[in-house]
């Protein structure tokens, strides 16, 4: 995991404590991640999927269906 840009030193727990002072609770992050780069199309668009896969995989979650 790496620091976010600019020299500042947070904390997951700091990006969740911001959120809930700012968002309904359903809204409010799970998990924090810090990255370097996304996986992007060749048009610059950021690849989401890839990023939810990695992560269900890193972290050994099941996916949700929503109806």
């Amino acid at each position: 995991m790496h620091p976010p840009a600019g020299g500042h030193d947070r904390h997951d727990e700091d990006i969740r404590e911001f959120c809930r002072g700012k968002l309904r609770i359903t809204r409010c992050l799970a998990y924090v991640r810090f990255v370097d780069s996304f996986p992007l199309t060749i048009s610059g668009k950021v690849q989401k999927y890839l990023i939810r896969e990695h992560l269900r995989a890193e972290l050994n979650l099941t996916e949700e269906r929503h109806a």
